[in-house]
C-alpha cells in the first residue's frame, strides 16, 4: 500500500516539482497540497495522510504551529519538517512540536524519499549534516545517563534511521555488539522504542543539537 503524503509548501514552483518528482516512486501518493499553514492543518485533518511533508516557514500559520496542533488533533499523521533551517534551536523546538522528521532542503530527493519511509515506519529522522553535529564532542548529561562514548555514536546513527546492520558496518563493530550496545542504551535511559531514544537524546542534550 503507498504511503500518502501531503505536500505544504508555499512555493508554488517548488511544490509542484517536488510533487511530480515524489509521484514517480512506486510506494508514494501525493493526496494534497498546501500553500500555507492554515491549509496544511485542514488537509491533514480531512485527509488524514500517513506523512505531511512540512516547510516550516509557512504563511498564516508557521510550520511549528502546524506541527503542535496536528500532535494533539492528528496524532497519526508524522509531520516531516523540510526548511533551509539547520539552526539547532529549530531543530530542536520541531521536534518538541511533534515532528518526525527534520530534512535539509538543500537535500537530495533521494533523501526526502528515504525520510518519508522511515518516519512512516514510526522512526525519527535528521538529516544526515544533524547527525554529524550530533557525532561531535558537544555532549552534556552524560554523567547521568553513563553512556560511553561508543554508545553516543550509536544513538546519532540510530537517529539517522541506519538500521543494526548498517551501523555495525559504518562503526567496524559486530552486529551483535550493535545489539547490545543498543540495549544497554535503551536500559540506562529506561526507553523502549528508537524514536523514543532519539528524542530523549535531542531534548536531553545527549546529542548537539
Amino acid at each position: 500500500m503507498a504511503i500518502r503524503v501531503v505536500l505544504a509548501e508555499d512555493q508554488r514552483m517548488v511544490r509542484e516539482a517536488l510533487g511530480a518528482l515524489l509521484a514517480r516512486e512506486p510506494d508514494i501518493e501525493i493526496i494534497g497540497e498546501a500553500a500555507n499553514g492554515r491549509e496544511a492543518i485542514e488537509r491533514a485533518l480531512e485527509l488524514r495522510p500517513d506523512v505531511l511533508v512540512l516547510d516550516i516557514s509557512l504563511p498564516e500559520v508557521e510550520g511549528m504551529e502546524v506541527a503542535r496542533t496536528l500532535r494533539l488533533r492528528a496524532p497519526e499523521v508524522k509531520v516531516l519538517a523540510l526548511s533551509v533551517h539547520n539552526d539547532p534551536h529549530i531543530v530542536r523546538e520541531m521536534l518538541k512540536a511533534g515532528a518526525a522528521g527534520y530534512v535539509d532542503k538543500s537535500s537530495a530527493l533521494e533523501e526526502l524519499v528515504r525520510a518519508i519511509r522511515l518516519v512512516v515506519q514510526g522512526k525519527l529522522y535528521l538529516s544526515p549534516e544533524l547527525t554529524r553535529q550530533a557525532l561531535g564532542p558537544r555532549f552534556t548529561g552524560i554523567n547521568n545517563a553513563n553512556l560511553s562514548q561508543r554508545e553516543r555514536q550509536v544513538i546519532a546513527l540510530l537517529a539517522s534511521g541506519k538500521r543494526s546492520l548498517q551501523i555495525a558496518a559504518e562503526l567496524n563493530i559486530s552486529l551483535a555488539t550493535v545489539e547490545a550496545h543498543r540495549r544497554n542504551i535503551m536500559r540506562k535511559l529506561g526507553l523502549h522504542t528508537v524514536a523514543e531514544l532519539t528524542r530523549y537524546a535531542v531534548r536531553h542534550g545527549l546529542t548537539s543539537l
